[in-house]
């Protein structure tokens, strides 16, 4: 038989899991969506586009641009 303090515990655990995996998942969501974009960016600028051009497309910042330029 569980005593009170198992069950809290065990209560514990099961919600600290919960929100471990859904900041994991928000985690490979944000990364995932940057991936895609330095992807989409890569292949704007192969098919002749701007820096400033993409900025405006992509809503991402010349500089980050660059970055991922420097990154290639």
């Amino acid at each position: 038989m569980r005593t009170i303090a198992q069950k809290y515990i065990e209560e514990g655990e099961a919600r600290g899991e919960a929100r471990g995996e859904a900041r994991g998942e928000a985690r490979g969501i944000y990364i995932g969506k940057a991936e895609g974009k330095a992807e989409l960016v890569k292949l704007l600028l192969k098919n002749g586009n701007s820096v400033g051009s993409i900025a405006k497309m992509t809503g991402m910042s010349i500089n980050k641009i660059n970055e991922l330029l420097k990154m290639q």
